[in-house]
């Protein structure tokens, strides 16, 4: 089955590109805060970025004291901004699935992934070939989209509201039940894949690795005090991130 290269959607492309452009956005709250605070010494280390869009992260890595990063990505788009915005003689990238990791035969001392494995179907395959990929000791950090967030699969409104429309908590619906669920964001049909967190844990048990930490970001009272509609991260919150060592 061919696999969904929504990025490239000119329409989804142009919308999402704008919600990355707003200074308040989800990502620069919670979703990049919290991927650098788990960021393992980087000095000298060779980067496997996993769905590196348009290279933002690649340049950071490599500020970041990094020797060699290599990121690759599903979407010409992405890349596209990637090599017009973000090259260095030290980054490499590749047009490609992740799912098409036994194609690479190289060795790496952290494997990265911000906000990409909830899009793949085959999640164990990927995490054993970043297994296979990564040097001993090395790290696997990566954050997805929440399983409480890719699990509902309802009708209706995502939440149930008071009579003033404030939401009271979320609806929530066949969390047991993996596979892939469709939704609308910019366009119809977007494709996301649903793992309990069970899975997620025993995938990386199962193929070797060691859980360091596991991290739900959610905000601190300032923070919802400025910006009141991150209220509903109380309730269930949008990222998971998981850092592994292979042992």
């Amino acid at each position: 089955m061919a696999k969904q290269n929504i990025y490239d959607n000119e329409v989804f492309f142009k919308e999402y590109s704008k919600l990355r452009e707003r200074e308040v956005n989800a990502n620069n709250l919670f979703e990049l805060p919290t991927l650098f605070s788990l960021m393992p010494d980087l000095k000298d280390k060779r980067i496997l970025d996993l769905g590196c869009g348009t290279g933002e992260r690649c340049i950071d890595y490599l500020n970041l004291g990094a020797s060699k990063v290599t990121g690759i990505d599903i979407s010409e788009n992405m890349l596209a901004v990637a090599m017009s915005k973000n090259s260095n003689p030290n980054i490499t990238y590749i047009n490609m699935p992740m799912e098409d990791l036994d194609s690479i035969d190289e060795e790496f001392d952290v494997v990265i992934s911000s906000l990409a494995l909830h899009y793949v179907e085959d999640f164990t395959g990927v995490v054993k070939n970043v297994y296979r990929l990564l040097s001993d000791g090395g790290i696997f950090l990566f954050s997805q989209e929440h399983p409480l967030a890719t699990c509902y699969s309802g009708n209706g409104d995502r939440w149930t509201r008071d009579e003033n429309g404030r939401k009271l908590h979320v609806n929530i619906a066949n969390y047991c039940v993996e596979k892939r669920n469709d939704s609308t964001w910019f366009v119809e049909g977007v494709q996301r894949y649903h793992r309990m967190f069970s899975t997620i844990v025993n995938t990386l048990a199962d193929s070797g690795f060691r859980i360091l930490k596991m991290t739900e970001p959610y905000p601190t009272e300032e923070l919802v005090h400025k910006y009141p509609e991150y209220y509903d991260l109380y309730h269930k919150p949008d990222f998971l991130f998981v850092k592994a060592v292979k042992q």
